[in-house]
């Protein structure tokens, strides 16, 4: 590290700078050279090529102190300061549109211009799968909040129109930038290459775009200060909290369904947060806000972070504490619906007969714990996974209780005795439901069996309910979040985390409908007993 340290140092001459490293440094540079020439010697750092961990060890500062320095120094939050790089191709190779609701990539892509130097900004792979999906060449593409340029390159290199915003000043020079390319014209298909329009503006105002005149919007916002993406600019989503961040996306959500053509889709990615080692569900309060404002909900994916296995320092601290770091985002794809549609839950069938069967304890495997919140198991051994890791995660050895919602089974009143340390809920009935009766039906249901069993739990214990997506009639019935809202004012319970099930797809059945995705992941609902 001693060429790096040099490197940093050579921005001031100072032979007592030498002697220093890490907080002395830091202190030294702030209290002799003032903060402008700290900052400058830390910029200095980063552009010599120092990773965020040895420039915090240098100049002992934090991850976020080093993003502040960044951001207010460029206007935008950036991981690598390097500038246009050479086109070494304009494709990603052996590439497959996606086919499943659960979406992962080994690499960010780095074709074209694109690469991963703005923070936050989301893999080219997804708006191309977007793009392919849902527009076809010389259609016109909405992203407002294009941040490094992401959908507006893959815009261009899939010859469709587009139109491309963001608050961010800095943004949109940084995207211009990023377009700055011609492709070759025997790139992907015939007709024209577009150039997108690029400019300043706010996604909450799109007053200058006609009534239904976009055929696809997509879009990864920021939100409630995961990441500061700008220093200083007024309006900038990025620096609220979760409820007025959700306050202002009720304005985007109008706007997009307005401009939105009917038929036409809206994709934008979100993820949830954490407060007190509990999950805050912004991904599923950000899908009623769309949702509200008339979208219907065509597909449901979740963007999986690739490998995401933790060792190490994460691992310890995940089992010692009891919480899962977030390995997934969501990914809604909202359509506007062809005429007016006042569409809603139905009401609960008289005519079902929904039961509740109480499982016997099962044997549990001795398998590492997962510690993320996607949860990846072999088909043929996917219940002995799953009922290990909930069981060992949150019995804590104790006393637990497996319960199984299906159709055709006699309730019964017996089913639970306490005290118990963990309730798990199953919900096998779900692959059956083909209509929105059964739906509202199960979820009055559930509830009620939740509610019966709270009065065995102890305090300081854990509810753990397994749901999934379905399809009826073309559109995603969102379960997980029809829980969470459900559940909300329950006062006896804390949603500590939301965790996504799947099998390995290596072992996929072949897909029967071709004009949707094969709906392939499954939710574990976690609450803390208060």
């Amino acid at each position: 590290m001693k060429h790096m340290e040099t490197a940093a140092k050579e921005t001031f001459s100072c032979p007592v700078c030498q002697q220093y490293q890490g907080e002395k440094l830091g202190k030294h540079l702030r209290e002799v050279h003032g903060e402008e020439i700290f900052r400058k010697a830390i910029l200095e750092a980063k552009k010599s090529g120092l990773s965020d961990s040895q420039i915090g060890e240098i100049f002992g500062i934090t991850f976020r102190q080093l993003e502040r320095i960044i951001t207010e120094a460029y206007g935008v939050n950036i991981s690598t300061l390097e500038h246009h790089r050479c086109i070494t191709s304009w494709g990603p190779k052996d590439f497959r549109e996606e086919t499943t609701t659960v979406w992962s990539y080994p690499r960010r892509g780095g074709w074209a211009t694109h690469h991963g130097g703005y923070r936050g900004n989301w893999s080219p792979y997804i708006p191309r799968n977007v793009i392919l999906k849902y527009s076809k060449p010389g259609d016109l593409v909405l992203d407002y909040f294009v941040g490094g340029g992401t959908t507006a390159i893959e815009a261009k290199l899939l010859r469709r129109r587009c139109i491309a915003r963001d608050i961010n000043p800095a943004c949109v020079a940084m995207t211009r930038e990023h377009l700055n390319f011609s492709p070759p014209e025997t790139l992907f298909g015939d007709g024209p290459f577009f150039e997108p329009v690029v400019s300043v503006g706010d996604a909450r105002d799109l007053s200058d775009i006609g009534d239904s005149s976009i055929d696809l919007i997509c879009t990864h916002p920021p939100y409630a200060g995961i990441i500061n993406y700008s220093s200083g600019v007024e309006g900038d989503l990025s620096a609220l909290d979760v409820q007025d961040f959700l306050e202002e996306m009720r304005k985007v959500a109008r706007e997009s369904f307005r401009v939105l053509k009917p038929g036409g889709k809206c994709a934008l990615l979100i993820g949830d947060t954490r407060r007190r080692k509990h999950v805050v569900p912004i991904g599923f309060d950000l899908m009623g806000v769309f949702l509200e404002a008339g979208f219907r909900l065509k597909e449901l994916v979740i963007k999986r972070q690739y490998n995401c296995k933790t060792t190490g320092f994460w691992r310890e601290k995940s089992i010692a504490y009891n919480f899962l770091l977030l390995a997934h985002e969501y990914l809604p794809i909202f359509e506007k619906p062809l005429k007016e549609d006042s569409w809603s839950l139905c009401n609960p069938s008289s005519k079902l007969a929904i039961g509740v069967r109480a499982l016997n304890h099962v044997p549990l495997s001795s398998i590492d714990l997962e510690t993320t919140s996607v949860w990846v198991f072999p088909q043929d051994a996917y219940d002995i996974y799953l009922n290990s890791n909930v069981i060992q995660r949150y019995a804590l050895g104790k006393s637990y209780q497996l319960l199984s919602i299906e159709l055709q089974c006699e309730e019964t009143e017996a089913f639970l005795s306490g005290p118990l340390n963990l309730l798990c809920i199953r919900s096998p009935i779900l692959p059956e439901v083909r209509d929105r009766e059964t739906v509202a039906s199960y979820l009055e249901f559930l509830e009620k069996v939740v509610k019966k069993g709270l009065g065995y739990l102890v305090s300081g214990g854990f509810l753990a309910i397994e749901t999934q997506d379905i399809r009826i009639e073309g559109y995603v019935e969102p379960l997980g979040r029809y829980i969470v809202d459900r559940l909300r004012q329950e006062k006896g319970l804390w949603l500590k985390e939301i965790v996504v099930v799947t099998k390995d797809e290596k072992k996929l059945s072949p897909r029967k409908d071709r004009n949707n995705l094969q709906i392939v992941h499954r939710y574990l609902l976690i609450y803390e007993v208060l």
